[in-house]
């Protein structure tokens, strides 16, 4: 069942992010504090390339993945669920883009202790709606598991 295969790549793309987003909300931005003030921009445009490694494909991996399973949603997973969980994951994608992304603009300029904490603080938003997407996407496997497993 190719849908049950998109699922599950989803959810693993899903939950890797959720992953990452709470280790990042915990510790990273808020170490981010302790780097060199006076070489800060160095250290944010490391940070980002770095960061960009980890996190882009694997955003890629589940956008994608998350459009199919709207075109070719797995039997037995309500439309209803894989709709919001594509609707949570464009509230992280607009969080991503037009607050953290900027925020981090401003902080590759030089230390900004305003546009940190608005980072820190701002980025809760996607810290609880990656963690609301697992679990919306492991709730989407079981119901698929149920009837796979069913007959």
């Amino acid at each position: 069942m190719p849908e049950r295969t998109t699922l599950i790549v989803n959810l693993a793309a899903t939950a890797f992010m959720a992953g990452v987003i709470w280790y990042v909300q915990l510790v990273h931005y808020p170490l981010m504090a302790g780097w060199p003030h006076d070489d800060f921009a160095a250290w944010e445009e490391r940070h980002r390339q770095r960061t960009g490694m980890v996190v882009i494909p694997a955003m890629l991996v589940e956008s994608l993945t998350a459009a199919v399973l709207l075109w070719r949603r797995p039997p037995g997973v309500p439309p209803w669920i894989v709709w919001l969980a594509f609707v949570v994951l464009l509230g992280i994608h607009a969080s991503t883009f037009l607050v953290q992304v900027p925020l981090h603009e401003r902080l590759s300029a030089g230390w900004d202790a305003a546009a940190h904490q608005r980072l820190v603080a701002s980025n809760w938003v996607r810290t609880v709606l990656w963690t609301v997407r697992t679990v919306l996407v492991a709730a989407m496997l079981a119901a698929a598991n149920r009837r796979f497993f069913a007959g």
